[in-house]
């Protein structure tokens, strides 16, 4: 019997359909899971992908055969399960999805009651040994399941962070990417002080504008096109299962995740001064900068919702901020939320009456950044060692997360992917541009060299 599955990754589970992931495997998951959380009721929520439905109705049957009551909340995001996870009598929540992968993946990502993330050093491990050793078959036919829903109490919950009534009512282009999060702003229209601007909207698993993912700049020209045709004040497009937003300013500029961290740290701490604010260590300059300046205390934690949540709870933190677009925040359970940043925003645009890019431009101009560059190397080890070798003794070295190395006017970090053979790389400077760019080419041309197979011998 295996050992191990493909579809086990650090954090949560995603794989191909159906090969790596399939009704077997999630049928075979939903038995392992009761058996190691022992939980009551579990909520099951999925994406808008086409393999969605049947990998939760298997899911569903496994954690039903020992005596779990079982939630359908149906087409939802990730967050709205975190937000079931969080109401009394729901003791954990699973949603079925693979977010911005291709269109034959699937997956899933596993929580606790209050939204406490499974991972690989809290259960993830035991429940792959546990898939992997089983032989039952998923039987056929519908699951017992409840119908249930809590997004009404979820808009509820997401109202309290709207521009309040009377402000200037400004007009939004959202893009959910024929993902999930168009039911959800639906809800949510009734309520907000904005004209909004459909774009890629109805929820489709064809996917027929593509996969939803807009940190790849190829797939942000909709969102773009659509702010500069409209005059919106702003635009927002999300991920298939809608965990992360990523913001277009009025120009139909793409601004990057990094700026907003500190852009939604400096709000959260003009609020609430004094709290503490965790930070990935890709780029970190800005973010400590803006922290500092606010009175607030910057804490760095390593790459990964699993590592954020875990040091945001440790450290009680109010909000934490991933440059990958992932915004967690404290009143949210510690969980990372694509609804809760763009309305925050807005709410900031309405009440400074400055427009998206006069909030960012000065701090993209004190820290430029190249932006996360990904390569693939035959060896990702012995390439990040090459690097280090190259400067060291010139600069301060940090290993939380792959290699950092800081200069007086510059750093970069370096780290691998946890699924494949990609060293990811991010540069920034203090307000010089030309000498990001620089370091960047520098560094760029130093991989590919330690990537190059050394020449034969003749």
């Amino acid at each position: 019997m295996q050992s191990s599955l493909k579809c086990f990754k650090a954090y949560d589970i995603r794989g191909r359909v159906p090969d790596e992931l399939n009704e077997n495997i999630s049928f075979r998951l939903g038995l392992a899971f009761a058996e190691r959380f022992q939980p009551r009721t579990v909520a099951l929520g999925r994406d808008i992908r086409h393999s969605s439905s049947t990998l939760l109705n298997a899911l569903a049957h496994g954690l039903s055969q020992r005596g779990v009551d079982v939630l359908d909340l149906g087409l939802c995001g990730t967050e709205e399960v975190y937000w079931a996870a969080q109401q009394p009598g729901v003791d954990a929540g699973i949603e079925v999805t693979a977010s911005h992968n291709p269109i034959d993946y699937n997956g899933m990502k596993l929580v606790l009651g209050g939204a406490i993330p499974v991972s690989g050093d809290s259960g993830l491990r035991d429940l792959e040994r546990m898939t992997a050793s089983s032989v039952e078959i998923c039987p056929s036919g519908p699951a017992p399941v409840r119908a249930a829903s809590f997004r009404q109490r979820y808009v509820d919950f997401l109202r309290a962070y709207m521009p309040p009534p009377g402000t200037h009512r400004l007009k939004v282009v959202v893009n959910p990417g024929n993902g999930a999060a168009g039911p959800l702003l639906e809800a949510l229209s009734p309520h907000l002080p904005f004209e909004l601007i459909r774009v890629n909207f109805d929820p489709d698993g064809s996917f027929p504008n593509g996969i939803p993912n807009p940190l790849l700049p190829e797939n942000r020209s909709a969102t773009s096109d659509a702010v500069a045709q409209s005059g919106a004040d702003f635009g927002v497009a999300w991920d298939g299962d809608f965990d992360r937003c990523f913001l277009f300013d009025e120009n139909g500029t793409f601004i990057e995740g990094y700026y907003i961290v500190g852009l939604l740290a400096e709000a959260l701490l003009r609020a609430t001064p004094g709290q503490k604010i965790v930070h990935d260590p890709r780029l970190i300059w800005n973010t400590i900068d803006i922290v500092s300046a606010a009175g607030g205390i910057a804490v760095q934690s390593k790459t990964g919702h699993a590592f954020i949540k875990e040091r945001m709870r440790h450290e009680d933190a109010i909000y934490g901020g991933e440059m990958s677009a992932h915004h967690y925040f404290r009143d949210f359970g510690y969980c990372d939320s694509g609804m809760l940043p763009w309305l925050l925003v807005a709410k900031l645009i309405s009440e400074s009456g400055r427009p998206l890019s006069a909030l960012v431009e000065e701090r993209v101009r004190r820290y430029p950044a190249s932006g996360e560059i990904n390569r693939t190397v035959p060896d990702v080890r012995a390439v990040i060692e090459g690097i280090r070798t190259r400067y060291a003794g010139t600069g301060a070295t940090d290993h939380t997360d792959g290699l950092s190395m800081e200069f007086p006017a510059w750093r970069f970090n370096l780290r691998g992917s946890n699924t494949e053979p990609v060293l990811r790389l991010n540069v920034e400077s203090r307000a010089d541009e030309a000498l990001m760019r620089q370091r960047t080419t520098e560094l760029l041309g130093l991989i590919d060299q330690l990537s190059s197979p050394a020449p034969a011998h003749l």
